[in-house]
């Protein structure tokens, strides 16, 4: 009976060590003067961080940053290059382009820049060739925040002024537009169809369908909670429905970033003002599997 009940001891305790190797990672990154990229726990521990070139290199803030399934990231810090870091700090792919504010690495190795000093978004490849371009509509539409490729091919853009978020084509064909009215900057598109809008000014969270249909917003402040919305950002839809939520300027006393479970419920937060500061636009959130191989390689940074 003792040795049954050791096994099962063990066992339990292998899976709790199992679990804790398992918990996701935010990858966070701030300029504002904090000029900081760091990898965290979703506890706010700090595993790994960069500092980045400030203002002094003409850069008021980041605006985009991924984590790359190779474990490396793609980041700027300044108005017009796009870099490949490897963790240790060696950059391994630039490219240099025109006032930009969103871009990502896509499936096929290519990435995707939104430039909004051409006015177009383009796809380069590895050896620094543009392989598409999709020009971007005209009266300020072509000054772009966030831009996301969605499964259909098309692009979702943000555009601070005139305040709205438009789907593209391929071809820059606008098939899709939501006039929000505001200085928006994030919006994704949702596994149910609809489009989540970060506002931006508007201090706001938005859900449309694509009939253009209020689904349920929340402004000002989350409810049931002290959570003070600002410069509603980046945003996310986990494989659970769980939507990430990035709140950039609140202050010190609301979080950077929180996550809300599918009735709209504050389930986890992240508020590390010392750290980032008040001027957290961008972060990429960290799966558990690719989160325990992030884990390993900064491990073995510290050997």
């Amino acid at each position: 009976m003792q040795i049954y009940t050791l096994a099962v001891a063990l066992l339990i305790s292998s899976f709790v060590a199992s679990l804790s190797q398992a918990q996701d990672l935010l990858l966070v990154s701030a300029s504002y003067g904090k000029n900081v990229i760091a990898i965290c726990e979703k506890d706010g521990t700090v595993l790994w961080q960069f500092k980045t070139s400030g203002p002094e290199k003409g850069h008021g803030g980041h605006h985009e940053i991924q984590m790359l399934k190779n474990g490396n990231i793609l980041f700027h810090d300044d108005w017009d290059v796009v870099k490949e870091m490897k963790l240790d700090g060696t950059v391994v792919w630039s490219y240099t382009s025109s006032k930009v504010h969103a871009f990502t690495r896509l499936a096929d190795g290519n990435t995707m820049i939104a430039e909004s000093g051409t006015g177009r978004i383009i796809t380069v490849n590895k050896n620094g060739k543009v392989v598409s371009e999709t020009p971007l509509g005209k009266d300020g539409r072509e000054n772009t925040r966030q831009a996301e490729v969605l499964e259909n091919g098309n692009y979702l853009v943000c555009a601070e002024r005139p305040g709205v978020v438009t789907e593209y084509n391929p071809a820059g064909k606008i098939v899709w537009e939501y006039p929000i009215d505001t200085r928006v900057y994030g919006a994704i598109r949702l596994k149910n169809g609809n489009t989540l809008i970060g506002s931006g000014s508007g201090n706001s969270v938005v859900e449309v369908t694509p009939e253009k249909k209020v689904v349920w917003q929340i402004e000002g402040t989350v409810p049931e909670t002290k959570i003070v919305l600002k410069w509603t950002a980046c945003l996310k839809e986990l494989p659970n429905g769980h939507l990430i939520i990035g709140n950039c300027h609140a202050g010190p006393d609301s979080p950077q970033v929180f996550e809300l479970d599918k009735n709209r419920n504050v389930v986890w937060e992240y508020n590390e003002f010392e750290l980032v500061g008040n001027g957290m636009a961008c972060w990429d959130y960290i799966g558990s599997d690719q989160a325990d191989k992030i884990r390993k390689v900064i491990a073995s940074l510290k050997k």
